[in-house]
């Protein structure tokens, strides 16, 4: 039997109910909210978001312009190089750069000190391929090298245009492409610096009219290009200044060997495998002030003749080597000899400025020498011989 108590309650919540609904009916109690949708934004409304970049700038233009038509002709090597460790086990020693295309042969310009005693060289092309390559010709005096791809179809490589580094200017617009890090086809933007910069490459060799440039370079970025604004390549990116060492990043200040250097040299090591240079067929000292006060000569700064070739042009100029050799600082010095001060009216202070002077003729070349024999200034013409090939 139910409980009294059930039916009332029972009752009661069905009076409520009914009552409830003819109320919201009737609209004198209002409905609970609704939850709203989002609202939809039409295509055509002015708040909408265009899919579509904003106008590139004259700048932004002209970066992807000359990336576009030169990421392609730059190439990244990998040099690999057999080295020994504490127990003369043989190890393999992979380094990268980058590196131009010269020609439709396959031909690669590169630094030195990319492809230096590697026993192997890869070469990837920006389209991923990959092929084996050998070294053509070298020249450490300008760290610079050509290397050849082996079987590279010629639709493939994308020669680069070369410029002209005598009309720069401090200031102007240029652009690098390389490897940074092993990074591929990386592009950065600056302006170069400063012009004829001198600096030592790592073989302790002097380099003249280099480019500083404030473009991003770094390790991986050697042997690629540096570029003006109309895809020209202007130099070639050697080296970086880095307050850590050799193995630091870019702090802005990079150097590259200017195109007319490139140009002077890259068909005699095409051809020749080196350069062709012009030597004078002597040895000798670099005058300091100490060593002329010390040997009373009548100058404080030249090259003091040790040593005259047989049959060099020197020789066949009348030039003198030494005539004595006397002790100084506890060292030999060979003395007597003809003090070269001056080629074609232009200082030559030490071996340095000679090797740079020289550095821009030719074998057969002539230039005109001012010497000292004792207190006399002469002046004499006389005619370049060809630099004698080094065993390495």
């Amino acid at each position: 039997m139910k409980h009294p108590l059930f039916g009332v309650i029972l009752v009661t919540a069905l009076l409520t109910s009914a009552v409830t609904i003819i109320l919201l009916r009737s609209g004198v109690v209002p409905e609970p909210p609704r939850p709203q949708s989002a609202p939809t934004l039409r295509s055509d409304s002015a708040e909408a978001a265009s899919p579509a970049q904003p106008p590139l700038s004259q700048d932004e233009q002209v970066n992807i312009q000359v990336y576009n038509k030169v990421s392609p002709g730059v190439v990244n090597i990998t040099s690999t190089v057999v080295e020994y460790d504490f127990f003369f086990q043989a190890y393999a020693n992979q380094g990268t750069g980058s590196g131009i295309v010269l020609d439709l042969d396959g031909n690669i310009l590169t630094n030195y000190h990319v492809v230096e005693s590697a026993q192997s060289l890869e070469v990837a092309l920006p389209d991923r391929t990959t092929y084996r390559a050998r070294l053509v010709g070298e020249d450490p005096q300008n760290d610079l090298a050509v290397i050849r791809l082996t079987g590279a179809p010629r639709d493939r490589l994308h020669p680069v245009l070369l410029g002209d580094s005598a009309t720069l200017k401090v200031g102007q617009k240029v652009l690098a492409i390389g490897n940074p890090f092993r990074l591929q086809n990386t592009l950065t933007t600056g302006i170069i610096s400063s012009l004829g910069r001198k600096i030592r490459t790592e073989n302790g060799n002097l380099v003249d009219n280099i480019i500083q440039t404030d473009a991003a370079i770094n390790p991986g970025n050697s042997g690629g290009p540096l570029l003006n604004a109309a895809g020209e390549m202007i130099g070639i990116n050697t080296m970086i200044y880095s307050p850590s060492g050799a193995s630091g990043g870019n702090v802005g200040i990079g150097f590259a060997v200017p195109v007319n250097t490139v140009r002077r040299v890259v068909t005699d090591l095409i051809k020749e495998g080196r350069v062709l240079r012009p030597d004078m067929g002597i040895e000798g000292y670099s005058i300091s002030r100490e060593l002329a006060s010390a040997l009373e000569l009548p100058v404080d700064s030249g090259i003091l003749v040790a040593r005259v070739a047989r049959g060099g042009t020197a020789e066949a100029a009348g030039l003198r080597g030494y005539s004595q050799i006397v002790l100084i600082y506890n060292q030999r010095f060979l003395i007597g000899g003809d003090i070269i001060t001056e080629i074609d009216g232009k200082p030559v202070g030490n071996s340095d400025d000679l090797a740079l002077l020289l550095e821009s003729k030719r074998p057969g070349d002539t230039v005109r020498l001012t010497y000292y024999r004792g207190s006399a200034r002469n002046e004499k013409t006389i005619t370049l011989m060809e630099q004698p090939r080094r065993i390495r």
